[in-house]
């Protein structure tokens, strides 16, 4: 059973691909739908062996060019984890991440930062910014705590 979140998530990729002359499809719902259900950073890798549950014979490739589709779609968002990774986020409002070096979690920073003021700031040097992100590095604090 879809929540009332679940369907505007699933209404509102069908609307955006269609605006776009894209095609719906099963893998695009599916992929899409887990997302939503992780509602945390994933890698391709992660949201394939979820996506398999419901379609068995989903490509790894066919997970990428999705997710790279849903980026462009402003659908999800994508940044590099702790070990070079990239990890995809359904969040796509500004927010910064912490990534632990050790252990590689990647968390969200709930803390109030300017990034649109950053991208203002590159407008204004005469650059085309198309989203600010920040990610700041170091070790969680179970990581810190052993080490």
């Amino acid at each position: 059973m879809t929540t009332a979140s679940e369907g505007t998530a699933k209404e509102a990729l069908i609307d955006a691909l269609r605006r776009r002359g894209g095609r719906v499809t099963s893998q695009r719902l599916v992929i899409n739908e887990i997302l939503r259900e992780l509602g945390r950073h994933a890698t391709a890798e992660e949201i394939r062996e979820r996506v398999e549950v419901h379609l068995p014979n989903v490509s790894l490739p066919t997970v990428y060019s999705t997710l790279e589709l849903f980026e462009e779609l402003g659908i999800v968002r994508s940044f590099r984890g702790g070990d070079g990774v990239t990890l995809y986020d359904p969040r796509t409002d500004p927010h910064p991440h912490l990534i632990c070096e050790s252990c590689g979690v990647a968390t969200d920073l709930e803390a109030p930062l300017d990034l649109a003021g950053a991208i203002e700031a590159a407008k204004g040097a005469g650059f085309s910014p198309r989203t600010a992100d920040l990610v700041v590095t170091g070790l969680c604090h179970s990581c810190a705590s052993q080490a």
